[in-house]
């Protein structure tokens, strides 16, 4: 067996579950773990061991479940303008605009507080399993979350 397929085996189960998580949707928590072990395996070079392993196989889950989200967003957006009245696409452009101001301000944040706004809220994960993921207390990841809040509600404020 060779070091990659021991890896895949020994986080399948745990990549499986995050984005499970996730998408609540097994069909989509199966194919987004399948890519991510493809991308791992694809860059497995560029992984420098700053952090756990599993850790930086959530992460590329993370990416990759974002990116078939804003994927299917796209083609939910062209169908709905398609049938949609004037009203309603004004709705959704105003929402866009808004999500997008919140994900720009998010991108700017530092980490860890971006990694764990982002576990907290899109992850859906628990105080416990952010800790457990950077092997922190579980009150430093409601602390971090907290502090994050709160430099995501002035980085709006000051927009």
């Amino acid at each position: 067996m060779t070091e990659f397929e021991s890896i895949y085996n020994q986080y399948f189960r745990e990549v499986y579950l995050f984005v499970l998580k996730l998408s609540r949707n097994e069909k989509i928590a199966e194919e987004i773990t399948q890519e991510t072990f493809f991308k791992a395996l694809k860059g497995i070079d560029k992984f420098q061991g700053y952090c756990k392993i599993n850790v930086w196989l959530c992460q590329i889950a993370k990416n990759t479940y974002f990116t078939y989200l804003n994927k299917q967003k796209r083609y939910d957006t062209e169908e709905i303008e398609d049938i949609a009245s004037e009203n309603i696409i004004e709705t959704l452009i105003l929402k866009k605009e808004e999500t997008f101001r919140i994900h720009k301000v998010l991108h700017s944040l530092d980490e860890p507080y971006k990694e764990v706004f982002t576990l907290r809220i899109f992850g859906e994960l628990s105080f416990k399993q952010i800790s457990e993921l950077f092997e922190r207390t579980e009150s430093w990841a409601r602390v971090t979350f907290y502090r994050g809040k709160q430099k995501i509600q002035e980085m709006l404020r000051e927009e």
